[in-house]
């Protein structure tokens, strides 16, 4: 039961598949393929059901596509069985094509599936008629090419519909029809192949165009078949110049096609070489079988373009495309105009250097080959230089107080040229220049601007010249152009980019002077130039300037720069800004100054620090830093120095004053401290005799005993070396032997002094030694002498012997007793010195005994009775 079920309805399926023939429905119009519909227009179809169908025209329903479902108010019942729609064409339909669907299906039959029909719109136009229907056969080697092409205007609607244009020409004689189709939407040329050109006849043609929506015919184009001719250009074309004629060109050529076929006309046209403005000489001055033409009025020396073309001259048809350019140049003439005079003046201290410079005349009308230049001065004679370079410039000194008159013309090879002047005034004769002057950019070009003469009495202003020179070339090289008179205004072309030039703009006065000789000279003179320097592009310095620091004090440094190279500069340099900072800080201080300023001070600076500091160079495009320079401030401000040397001075001053005034005082003090008293040896005791005794007694022979007691550590001489003694002085005896006992000792030279030590042991300098011996006579050893023994003294002092030792008699003389200070050097004795036995009785001889330490102090008394005398005592020792 399940698959029978099944089964039907599989068939009730394929029996109601759209496009199937087994379908309940179908529509009217039916196409296999699909159905041309004009898009604005109204289309209506019409559904009908099959017999046997279970479905009315109320199951009926219409669809564009799957989804849009067509309004009910555009059905139409046409019985029970038909139903009717209709539809407008809307532009939304040329894109794609659009399917019209016929559905029929009710509910109640929900088992059976619905049976639908469809067919294919595709909307479109119907052609439009072409208009302006031309035809062109073209020259073919020498003949006419048998193919005509025709061009026409098909319209600019697109007929979205495939369309075939149909091109037809048939001739007037005979049933000949030649047709070619060209299948493209929008056509507008197409070729026929007439086989052979029929040359004298008439020809008709016209255009057929057909679609799916209709056909439409243009106008028929008749006429003769000449007309449609195009002929090739002249051949040949060779303008020639002609010695003599100058302002004239002989034009020849050849006809691009037999006369027989075609009667042609020609047309010149020339003009000169970088020009685009072309000069025609009309047909009527080329008609007929002519092959050449002279152009006349033409400019001396000139190249010349030459183009020639030709058209059919009875039927008027199709002109020939321009022949290649033929080029030539007039003849020479000789020249029109004078040349362009100018100078350049560059005072110096005494003189002028004029170097004069020219161009060739504007209409030179050939090769210049000389120019003729003539100087005079002060009015004198013209005078021709002896050589006149070929770069067109020539320089001259001329003094201040003297004016120069030039003359210059230029020659070529036909004649010579008008003569240009300039007039070279004293430096305080010079005129008046122009009010004013300014510039501008426009367009990378220069917009010059000034004003008019302030004073126009000082002869006719004629015109105004402008110059312009690249002030970074080594050698000026000026260019200049002239103006006329009554314009103020102009543009200057031809400058570099980021190079600075100055601009000057100068009157130029003619006028005439009477000389002595009765002469009227016409001078040319220009006036004093306005300058101002300019760039026609500007951009940030290309490196900044340098900067040094010329004098650093204690709060403030003087910086200085030098310009920046005008090469580096690109533009004009609008400021300059100092950025300075400590060396331990990251904050940058700033002060901007003019352009025109090449030094400034820094203040506000703090002492003994570090600074870095840089400039920074501004242009009105941008800005360049320069290199960093690194400073020290000063510990001390101008005059502080100063002060504190002032004040240490008058300090040490006054304390020199002080010192003086103190040694002054104090000068007894200071005398004892510096220069210590030294005892005189006038008044030493030994120096004079007894009062007891004759000065010149006669002494007996007595022997001399010099003893020299040293100083050991510890020990006593009397115990440790009693046998050393009697060889010391058994030593010291032989010394003194030589100066005899009975003698005097005044007469005795001076002796060395004994140190204090054995000879191995010298310690101490003979300086530091007072050393004193004495000689008493007490006859031999373990007698007693009847009488008191005279005494002999002798001091071993290095200094020389007083009066009164070299004359012991004038002492005696004296009879009074002088007073003897005997003064004992402080000396320290170690304890332990030998000595004897103090205690002991030792007859007639003289013996030292220990002290102890003491301080040397002057001993004064009366010479004893007895036969031992006192002497001065070193520390230590006293006589017994």
């Amino acid at each position: 039961m399940d698959t029978s079920h099944h089964f039907f309805l599989l068939l009730m399926l394929l029996h109601y598949t759209i496009g199937t023939n087994t379908t309940c429905v179908k529509i009217v119009p039916d196409s296999n393929s699909s159905i041309p519909v004009e898009v604005g227009k109204n289309f209506t179809a019409t559904c009908h059901l099959r017999e046997g169908s279970d479905y009315t025209s109320d199951d009926i329903e219409w669809f564009l596509d799957d989804n849009s479902s067509i309004a009910k108010q555009h059905y139409h019942k046409i019985n029970r069985t038909s139903v009717s729609v209709t539809i407008n064409a809307s532009r939304n339909m040329k894109q794609e094509t659009v399917w019209l669907k016929c559905k029929a299906t009710r509910k109640s039959l929900s088992f059976i599936p619905p049976c639908s029909y469809g067919v294919l719109l595709l909307a479109g136009y119907p052609p439009l008629k072409p208009e302006n229907l031309t035809c062109i056969a073209e020259q073919e080697n020498k003949g006419i090419s048998p193919l005509l092409k025709c061009y026409w205007d098909p319209g600019s609607r697109d007929p979205l519909l495939d369309t075939t244009y149909i091109l037809h020409a048939k001739l007037s004689l005979g049933d000949s029809n030649y047709f070619s189709s060209c299948n493209q939407r929008l056509a507008r040329s197409c070729t026929v192949n007439l086989g052979t050109f029929p040359v004298y006849m008439t020809v008709i043609v016209w255009v057929e165009v057909k679609n799916r929506l209709g056909s439409v015919r243009s106008d028929e184009l008749q006429c003769d078949a000449l007309k449609f001719v195009k002929p090739n250009p002249p051949s040949n074309v060779l303008p020639l110049a002609e010695v003599n004629f100058s302002t004239s060109l002989m034009v020849t050529w050849k006809r691009p096609i037999e006369k027989a076929t075609m009667t042609l006309s020609y047309v010149i046209r020339y003009c000169q070489v970088d020009s685009d403005v072309w000069t025609e000489v009309p047909e009527n001055f080329t008609r007929a079988h002519t092959e050449s033409f002279r152009l006349q009025s033409l400019k001396p020396y000139t190249e010349y373009v030459v183009q020639m073309r030709c058209i059919e001259e009875q039927h008027e048809s199709y002109w020939s495309n321009w022949s290649a350019n033929a080029t030539v140049r007039t003849a020479e003439a000789e020249p029109a105009s004078a040349p362009d005079l100018w100078r350049i003046i560059q005072p110096t201290s005494d003189n002028r250097n004029v170097t004069l410079q020219w161009k060739p005349p504007v209409k030179a009308n050939g090769v210049i080959l000389k120019y003729n230049l003539y100087i005079s001065q002060d009015n004198g004679k013209l005078e021709r230089p002896d050589e006149i370079p070929d770069n067109q410039k020539y320089s001259m000194q001329l003094p201040p107080g003297k004016d120069a008159n030039i003359e210059i013309t230029a020659a070529n090879s036909v004649g010579v040229s008008p003569k240009a002047t300039l007039f070279i005034p004293r430096s305080d004769q010079e005129l008046p220049g122009v009010g004013s002057m300014s510039w501008s950019v426009r367009d990378e070009e220069l917009q010059v601007e000034w004003t008019g003469v302030p004073h126009p009495s000082y002869g006719h202003l004629s015109e105004f010249l402008l110059e312009w020179v690249n002030v970074h070339q080594r050698e000026l090289q000026p260019h200049w152009q002239r103006v006329p008179r009554n314009v103020n205004t102009t543009t200057l072309t031809g400058f570099e980019k980021l190079k600075r030039y100055n601009i000057s703009v100068y009157p130029i006065y003619k006028y005439r002077l009477h000389t002595q000789a009765g002469r009227t000279v016409t001078h040319i003179q220009a006036g004093r130039p306005v300058t101002k320097a300019a760039y026609i592009q500007q951009e940030s310095p290309e490196k900044g300037p340098t900067v040094t620091v010329t004098k650093s004090k204690k709060n403030s440094a003087e910086l200085t720069w030098e310009e920046i190279p005008l090469d580096s500069q690109r533009g004009f340099i609008t400021n300059y800004t100092i950025f300075y900072r400590a060396g331990n800080t990251e904050h940058w201080q700033s002060v901007t100054v003019g352009a025109n300023v090449r030094s400034h001070v820094l203040t506000d600076l703090s002492s003994e620090m570090d600074y870095v500091v840089h400039i920074m160079a501004s242009t009105v495009a941008g800005s360049k830093n320069g290199s960093d320079f690194n400073f020290k401030t000063m510990k001390y401000g101008d005059g502080e120095v100063e002060v504190i040397v002032v004040v240490v001075c008058l300090s040490f001053l006054f304390l020199t004053v002080f010192i003086i005034m103190l040694c002054l005082r104090k000068r007894e003090v200071i005398k004892q401290l510096l220069w210590p008293q030294v005892p005189d040896p006038s008044d030493s005791s030994i120096a004079h005799w007894s009062p007891d005794f004759p000065v010149k007694a006669d002494m007996p022979k007595e022997d001399v005993s010099v003893v020299e007691v040293d100083v050991f550590d510890g020990k006593s001489l009397c115990e440790e070396d009693k046998t050393v003694l009697p060889l010391k002085k058994d030593k010291y005896l032989s010394e003194e032997h030589s100066s005899g006992i009975g003698g005097s000792s005044c007469m005795s030279s001076p002796r060395h002094s004994v140190s204090d030590s054995d000879e191995s042991d010298s310690g101490q300098t003979t300086a530091s030694t007072v050393q004193y011996s004495s000689v008493v006579a007490s006859g031999y050893k373990g007698q007693t002498p009847n009488h008191p023994p005279p005494v002999f003294a002798r001091s071993e002092s290095t200094q020389p012997l007083l009066d009164c030792e070299e004359h012991p008699d004038l002492l005696n003389e004296s009879g009074g007793h002088s007073r003897n200070s005997y003064f004992r050097r402080g000396r320290e004795l170690e304890s332990g010195v030998l000595t004897q036995d103090c205690n002991e009785p030792n007859g007639g001889s003289l013996t030292f005994c220990p002290v102890q330490e003491e301080e040397v102090s002057p001993i004064v008394e009366d010479p004893p009775a007895s036969g031992v005398s006192y002497m001065p005592q070193q520390s230590g020792y006293r006589p017994q």
